[in-house]
């Protein structure tokens, strides 16, 4: 069987060291201040990029990875005789599955399947970590991406935001809602949805916001096959805690927890917490 590269991009914040581990290649998005552009390769890096973005009157710049870097590593494994895996954030949110097809069309090599996950940050890495156990299991690329594919479109990301500031800095609310909604402590509700961001709803405090996350995983049946995760941008210590709540309240053993860097980050902002788990079929 030949060798599978599985190749994701950087809106899954698996960071360098980690995908080195995993045994992964990463293509990146571009984050830019100006014309400052931002790393994202460490969770240092994005401790940084919060930090500058609370300074920063308009939100940064984000921009899609050029089909040029998707297409060095597909002339390369085809120089190997590799079989590709890409697994792209999601087409709702950004056009890095364009890139990635556009760099198989040049490459002329056809063993490489490109899957638009429909995800982002913890749930597109999950199914980046399924993909890299699969592999370790010794599945075929066709195998392997057909559970992919059957798993996509079942996960959920939710999350309960710190701020509204972030909405007003991407033009999402009006300042005078911003000024008014945290003054009120007001908290909103965001899930990805349908392969792009929705918000839910508003609710005043970040426990009623916790308890919401919590109900979406209530309200349905969770397919245990899958872990069930959290996360949180910038603040471990409160994603920690989040973490450790969850588990107590639905009697879990584990339940991994990721920081989520800039690329969602930008428009949440800091401390938001997330919740991630998998639908049964």
């Amino acid at each position: 069987m030949a060798n599978l590269r599985i190749i994701t991009d950087t809106a899954s914040d698996i960071t360098a060291s980690e995908a080195e581990i995993l045994g992964i290649t990463l293509v990146p998005l571009t984050i830019r201040f100006g014309e400052e552009e931002i790393p994202m390769d460490t969770e240092a890096d994005f401790q940084a990029f919060f930090d500058r973005l609370d300074e920063a009157k308009t939100l940064p710049a984000t921009s899609q990875p050029s089909p040029e870097l998707y297409l060095e590593q597909f002339l390369d494994a085809k120089a190997q005789g590799d079989e590709v895996l890409v697994l792209t954030l999601s087409g709702g949110l950004s056009g890095t599955i364009n890139s990635a097809q556009l760099a198989k069309d040049m490459s002329g090599y056809d063993p490489i399947t490109i899957i638009d996950t429909r995800q982002a940050i913890i749930t597109q890495r999950m199914l980046v970590e399924r993909a890299v156990l699969r592999r370790s299991q010794g599945l075929s690329r066709d195998a392997i991406a057909q559970e992919i594919l059957d798993a996509k479109d079942r996960m959920v990301v939710c999350g309960v935001l710190d701020t509204l500031t972030f909405l007003r800095k991407g033009g999402r609310i009006p300042p005078t809602f911003d000024i008014i909604g945290n003054a009120l402590r007001i908290k909103p509700i965001i899930e990805l949805k349908d392969g792009a961001l929705i918000k839910l709803g508003l609710v005043r405090g970040l426990g009623k916001g916790k308890e919401v996350l919590w109900r979406e995983y209530e309200d349905v049946q969770v397919d245990t096959d899958w872990p069930v995760c959290t996360g949180n941008t910038f603040d471990r210590a409160a994603g920690e805690a989040f973490r450790q709540e969850t588990m107590a309240r639905f009697g879990l053993t584990d339940c991994p927890f990721y920081p989520v860097g800039g690329v969602i980050g930008t428009h949440v902002g800091k401390n938001c917490l997330a919740l991630a788990f998998v639908k049964k079929a």
